[in-house]
């Protein structure tokens, strides 16, 4: 079993259908439609942990290269998919690869990266840099700086859609933690 999927799945809890919700009837962090797209076809408060796990760890660890930031990073590879599980992985793979050319010294510390939300070697290499030249203080500094962009991207879309106010407290509190 993989850890940081149990950590997740700990953070999300069991079901819940708050109508303010975009993503609907929702069970460990698995709205309905991604289960469907799964081949789930039961009741939402009847998918399993295991279910939800297999699917988290498809979907939010495996698919956008999570998998190898956690040879690199179980922090950041924790934090990455955390905040991809809920705002979808797109989002913090691109905040991971703006800070790492933000922090890179004007390329020349490492390549500026292309900001398209793909973990490929390019960004795995300019990370195992970063990482090899700050050391741990440079981790908890990228954790920090993730963190920034995630509770901006709250704040984005919260001020967009008044509704969300039901949930930003929440997702500032249980996601957004200074390390």
């Amino acid at each position: 079993m993989n850890p940081i999927i149990d950590g997740i799945l700990n953070i999300e809890g069991s079901y819940v259908d708050n109508p303010a919700d975009r993503g609907g009837p929702t069970n460990w962090g698995i709205t309905e439609s991604t289960a469907r797209a799964h081949g789930y076809r039961g009741a939402m408060k009847d998918l399993t942990r295991d279910e939800a796990y297999n699917i988290l760890e498809k979907d939010y660890w495996l698919a956008p290269g999570f998998d190898k930031i956690a040879g690199l990073s179980l922090s950041i590879a924790f934090e990455l998919c955390d905040a991809g599980t809920n705002v979808g992985p797109a989002h913090p793979s691109r905040w991971l690869q703006r800070w790492l050319n933000t922090f890179n010294r004007t390329a020349k510390k490492y390549p500026d990266l292309t900001v398209d939300g793909v973990i490929g070697e390019r960004t795995l290499e300019a990370l195992k840099i970063y990482l090899n030249w700050r050391g741990k203080e440079g981790e908890s500094v990228l954790l920090q700086a993730l963190n920034c962009s995630q509770g901006e991207y709250y704040l984005s879309i919260t001020e967009k859609r008044e509704v969300n106010e039901e949930f930003i407290y929440g997702w500032m509190r249980e996601r957004v933690k200074i390390v």
